[in-house]
């Protein structure tokens, strides 16, 4: 079980949604609302209904269409102006119309935002947290505040700062939060203001914070341990400017290294998987290297650290990846040794022996490749390649045979629009079109297949799909997801040119593949052949798509074309 007086409340659809680039539909603040429950999330603020009209609707849908099992849905608004009735007020009565069980107000703790913001005198300030409090509570509703610029306020004018959090829960606020809007302050500083707050009131608080100085888990975390009862947060950090607290590192962090199961262990397994998915509907990507969850949290590149994560995964990983969802991955580079392809060898599922024979030339032939341009951290389906042929002593199977490609590219010089017009320069577009061939050869038998696409890369894959699909069934579900190419000239002591890492998928599984050359179709083309020669080992001519592939995918999430 959830600890129970411990409150874990989400902001990721009102505060994260403040994140430039983030643009959610009703169906996918839904959607999102649906993921955090499942991960245990204590409270979903699901916006501000009645200031924006999505966030009116998506409370609609809420009642009907949302079955929350874990959380708790909370609006969120603002106190009722100067002057008006909270009874009145068109604002507040949107909050309760929205019918959630919880009501999250943001109420003025700094008395200059007061003044030049809010246009109000201090005591008005104060009259209209309390009364809009006890007009919802009297309404049945359970209502946290948002002491918005808390921290800043505090040291401006302590004293007012005190009575914000005094008035409103003198008026029945369950919970005071404290808020460093402007994302300012530091661990010590938060940790001093909490604790002393919390002995000067008496009153139950929470904390929300802003990562402006960077420190924004850190900062929550230390009002956590100076008596906070409940922390905000956003999924990835999502938020304005440098975004909020990260909800997925403050949860790990206050269950594994604080040992307060905010949400129940069995949840915290699912943290990667939620934050994937909630990736996904944001259309936003979440950090390789966050904290926990990121694809690289948990992953090693130096040979001195694979050296003794050989012998001991704990020394060189704070706790175990399995615990939050994710695993241990080994990266192949020219930094890297032995340990490092041993390591990577068995997380493909080869059964290796430590310092073999086999290993040892794997080692040295990366190293080599590396030198002259290539990179097997992202194409881990070459390097698979790689280490079959050394583990096998043999060169890799060929299941078809090339004989040739070719690919041209026709351009057609073209003028568009009135250059008559005043002040139209007209525009100019080229028609462009790309044709691959291949001819290859399968057991025998002479392929020639064409291709059509937007560019050499494109059409290359589409006529290899035209020519194998037929022959090996496997291959119609690899799809090419992401292209790109870099340019080495002066970075490495080889002549090539450009390296390209090629991403593919094949229903969920994803992997990528690497080509160097001097001539960059010719690299490309050689990356292709890799992601074939992938998917056919181990599978015969004729095998049925839906068939078991080869026994390990190696996992690479792949950029987006």
């Amino acid at each position: 079980m959830a600890e129970q007086s411990f409150q874990l409340y989400d902001t990721t659809l009102r505060d994260g949604a403040q994140q430039e680039g983030m643009v959610l539909t009703v169906e996918e603040k839904l959607a999102v609302a649906r993921e955090l429950d499942g991960l245990g999330v204590g409270f979903i603020e699901g916006g501000w209904p009645g200031a924006v009209p999505r966030d009116t609707e998506f409370f609609r849908r809420a009642r009907t269409e949302l079955d929350l099992k874990h959380a708790v849905l909370a609006a969120f608004g603002a106190t009722r102006r100067a002057g008006v009735p909270a009874s009145v007020d068109p604002q507040v009565r949107a909050l309760l119309a929205a019918e959630t069980p919880v009501v999250t107000l943001v109420a003025k703790s700094h008395t200059g935002h007061v003044r030049d913001a809010l246009r109000t005198t201090l005591a008005e300030n104060l009259s209209m947290i309390g009364g809009t409090v006890r007009h919802l509570v009297h309404a049945g509703r359970r209502v946290f505040v948002d002491a918005e610029h808390y921290f800043d306020g505090y040291q401006l004018n302590r004293e007012y700062a005190l009575a914000v959090v005094r008035t409103a829960a003198e008026a029945g606020a369950e919970t005071v939060v404290l808020c460093d809007t402007n994302g300012g302050s530091l661990p010590d500083e938060v940790a001093a203001v909490v604790a002393e707050t919390r002995a000067l009131t008496g009153v139950q608080l929470g904390i929300h914070c802003h990562n402006d100085t960077g420190c924004a888990v850190a900062n929550t975390m230390a009002a956590v341990d100076a008596g906070a009862v409940q922390a905000q947060g956003t999924a990835h950090g999502y938020g304005e400017r440098c975004g909020n607290a990260d909800l997925f590192t403050v949860i790990a962090n206050l269950v594994l290294k604080r040992g307060r199961e905010v949400v129940p262990l069995e949840r915290l397994a699912g943290l990667a998987a939620t934050g994937r998915a909630i990736a996904e509907l944001t259309e936003l990507p979440g950090s390789g290297a966050a904290p926990y969850i990121g694809e690289s949290a948990f992953t090693h590149k130096a040979g001195l650290h694979a050296s003794a994560l050989r012998v001991d995964p704990d020394l060189y990983q704070h706790t175990r990846p399995a615990l939050v969802g994710n695993a241990m991955r080994t990266l192949v580079s020219d930094m890297g040794g032995r340990s490092s392809i041993e390591l990577k060898a068995r997380e493909l599922g080869y059964d290796v022996e430590a310092g073999s024979d086999e290993v040892a030339r794997a080692a040295t032939r990366v190293k080599e490749l590396e030198n002259s341009g290539y990179s097997f951290e992202s194409a881990d389906a070459s390097f698979e390649l790689l280490l079959r042929e050394e583990l096998t002593g043999a060169p890799r199977p060929q299941p078809f045979e090339v004989e040739s490609w070719s690919v041209s590219v026709h351009g057609v010089h073209g003028r568009h629009g009135d250059p008559s017009a005043p002040g139209a320069p007209g525009a100019q577009d080229d028609e462009v079109r790309t044709e691959a061939t291949v001819r290859l050869s399968v057991q025998g038998r002479a392929i020639t297949a064409t291709g059509h696409g937007n560019g050499p890369v494109n059409a290359l894959d589409t006529a290899l799909h035209a020519a194998l699909d037929p022959c090996f069934p496997a291959l119609s579900r690899l799809e090419l997801v992401d292209y790109r190419v870099r340019v080495l000239s002066g970075e490495t002591g080889s002549s090539a040119d450009a390296r390209v890492l090629i991403s593919y998928q094949a229903g969920s599984r994803r992997w990528g593949t690497v080509g160097v050359g001097a001539n960059t179709t010719a690299a490309s083309w050689h990356a292709l052949l890799d992601a074939v020669h992938y998917v056919l080992l181990d599978d015969p001519p004729g095998r049925a798509p839906d068939a078991p592939a080869h026994r390990v995918m190696a996992s690479v999430e792949p950029t987006r074309p």
